[in-house]
């Protein structure tokens, strides 16, 4: 089977996204041919969306050691001397002109979806069609409404399935930071166990899958549930957070790295207070006139709405299945 692999939250990094080398080689270890295109760096919470007018230009990533931040990116493609390998299943066609093993992943500076795209329609047509597109493996779960209409991994899916492509989105949730790459080879395991079984036995009204893994030991020994998704909302006003502009530098805040924007976002616990919106002055002939108080604005979305809804919801949905450690 050739199956596509993107994901939002970039090339391996411990840090942002520990999971996606893992799950690339246990695709291989399987016997699928695996094509890996993906955003050069943290695109969270993007949804399916693609900057318009931009030109969009690749980088070629050269995995490293499993688990180590080893990998390297350059700005032309790996030249092939010849290919004699007639079972491209591991995405190593041929060998490079120094000899080694030629797995080479796309970048691209934009978006899941785009990436999605290019890799469906501009990158990879020596290996033949794509039989499947996965999105992931998301650093967090991708449960209920507000968790899934924002995700950038469900994006890169939604656009495979828009150019009618079978796709999964797929997502670990854990519960530790501390990433154990026993836990992380469980879950990659069971993540080609039910790509496979999926695949196998898709549902002609199905597009799209979306599937959340824990991070769990013994994860593979876990019942699989099929569930619907928690519809919840927003119950504690804006999601962001007021900036005094005074003190704000624009440059700093606009080219800081997503990776520490990503985590500051999945670190940050309730936000704090809520700050007035302007005031008002008295205008011509007694009218009441606003005026608006220069501000800047950080998203901090209040993510104990999410937990709450999934607490307070009837067995059976996306949200209660994670928490209760099923896939």
């Amino acid at each position: 089977m050739h199956i596509l692999v993107t994901n939002d939250d970039g090339p391996p990094s411990n840090q942002s996204s520990p999971y996606i080398h893992s799950f690339v080689k246990t695709l291989q270890s399987a016997g699928h041919i695996v094509s890996v295109i993906l955003p050069h760096q943290q695109r969270s919470w993007i949804s399916k969306a693609h900057f318009a007018s931009q030109v969009v230009k690749p980088t070629y990533f050269r995995p490293g050691t499993l688990h180590q931040d080893d990998g390297t990116t350059h700005t032309k493609p790996r030249r092939l001397r010849s290919s004699n390998n007639s079972n491209p299943s591991s995405s190593n066609q041929g060998k490079s002109q120094d000899g080694e093993e030629d797995e080479e992943w796309v970048l691209v500076n934009s978006t899941p979806a785009t990436a999605a795209q290019l890799g469906l329609f501009h990158f990879f047509q020596d290996r033949g069609p794509v039989d499947l597109v996965v999105s992931g493996p998301n650093y967090g779960r991708n449960t209920t409404s507000l968790f899934s209409l924002s995700s950038g991994t469900i994006g890169g899916a939604m656009e495979a399935a828009v150019c009618r492509t079978r796709a999964i989105a797929l997502s670990y949730a854990f519960f530790s930071r501390d990433h154990d790459p026993k836990i992380i080879a469980g879950a990659s395991r069971m993540s080609v166990k039910l790509i496979e079984h999926l695949m196998a036995r898709w549902d002609e009204g199905v597009d799209l899958y979306s599937v959340n893994v824990p991070l769990v030991q013994g994860v593979e020994g876990k019942k699989v549930m099929y569930t619907y998704a928690l519809q919840n909302y927003w119950k504690s006003g804006s999601s962001f957070t007021e900036v005094d502009a005074a003190d704000a530098d624009d440059d700093t805040e606009e080219e800081k790295d997503p990776e520490e924007m990503e985590m500051e976002i999945r670190e940050r616990e309730e936000a704090g207070g809520r700050q007035g919106g302007g005031g008002e002055e008295e205008g011509e002939g007694g009218k009441r006139r606003t005026r608006h108080k220069h501000r800047h604005f950080k998203w901090t979305p209040h993510f104990a709405d999410v937990y709450h809804s999934v607490e307070t919801s009837e067995p059976g949905n996306d949200g209660w299945a994670v928490k209760e450690g099923l896939v």
